[in-house]
């Protein structure tokens, strides 16, 4: 839906679309300047792939030599030239979705606008996708628009994400700031893994606080945010910043139900007292010590590591 407000195939119920500082609610799609690739490329089967890409050339009255030789560039940027004379039913997913970026990128468009592109693409090939795309944006310095539900891909593809919940935008940051510092419960819980803990907080000393969780254990913080109002509070910390240890006063006590191997990494499934579960993710290394299931282990917040606190 904002994609499509963006390019103007739909009104919006409030506010201006501004691209390049100009207000464009009263311009027509065509005149716009914003290019939008389909999640489904929407590439016209009767044409050829260099047809395809010249087509929107052609329609803006462009002369036919200047719109091939546009074409011609636009694939060899995408690596698809030696398929400038196939049909899209002659092509693979993944390069249907580059005859449709070059496409687009032919017009010249001031910002490009992707629809979940990688959603049909397997594993392997999202990956090369995204690099690719990430290249050509760069490339040629264009403001991109990118809807994803994807979060991994959100997060290695943008330099700023807006995650949206229910029609508003919850948080608009850097990516390691939606990850780090989330400023909802609900970006917390949608962005990546986080285990929430209730609990009270409470003021520690003169600069510091502390989380008394419940069913027992004490969590220090240096800073909360972003609520530090005494009270009641739920506690969001990602696995990598959770450590496991013996069991102590500033620690939360906790047995281990499940071990996970993860390559370099162990996953550790906990449950906490009142059965509240949580993942802790640690490397597997030789220095660090391994627990097996059964165990009853402390659970502290990783020295440094931010953790975030909501009202409860």
């Amino acid at each position: 839906t904002l994609l499509r407000i963006v390019a103007g195939l739909m009104r919006q119920s409030g506010g201006q679309v501004r691209i390049g500082g100009e207000v464009v609610d009263a311009l027509p799609t065509n005149e716009r300047g914003a290019g939008i690739v389909f999640q489904n490329y929407a590439l016209f089967p009767h044409m050829t792939v260099l047809a395809n890409v010249a087509y929107g050339l052609r329609a803006r009255g462009v002369v036919a030599a200047e719109a091939r030789a546009t074409a011609e560039r636009m694939l060899a940027m995408v690596q698809m030239s030696a398929f400038a004379q196939r049909h899209p039913r002659e092509l693979s997913g993944g390069q249907q979705q580059r005859v449709a970026l070059a496409r687009t990128l032919a017009v010249q468009p001031r910002v490009l606008l992707l629809d979940e592109p990688f959603a049909a693409l397997d594993k392997n090939l999202r990956l090369d996708m995204q690099i690719e795309i990430r290249r050509i944006q760069r490339e040629l310095g264009i403001t991109t628009i990118l809807v994803t539900h994807d979060q991994e891909e959100a997060m290695s593809m943008a330099d700023r994400i807006a995650v949206m919940h229910a029609g508003r935008v919850e948080q608009f940051d850097t990516p390691e700031a939606i990850y780090d510092r989330p400023a909802s419960l609900f970006v917390a819980t949608f962005i990546g893994t986080a285990n929430l803990l209730p609990g009270r907080l409470a003021r520690e000393g003169e600069a510091g606080f502390a989380v008394d969780c419940e069913g027992g254990g004490r969590l220090p913080l240096a800073e909360a945010q972003p609520c530090s109002r005494v009270g009641a509070v739920v506690l969001a910390a990602r696995p990598e910043h959770l450590a496991l240890g013996t069991p102590a006063a500033d620690a939360l006590p906790a047995t281990v139900e499940m071990v996970l191997p993860l390559g370099p990494s162990l996953v550790y499934e906990l449950r906490l007292p009142g059965g509240t579960t949580a993942k802790v993710t640690q490397p597997r290394t030789a220095d660090q010590p391994r627990f097996e299931a059964g165990q009853t282990v402390g659970l502290r917040l990783r020295q440094g590591s931010p953790a975030s606190v909501f009202a409860g």
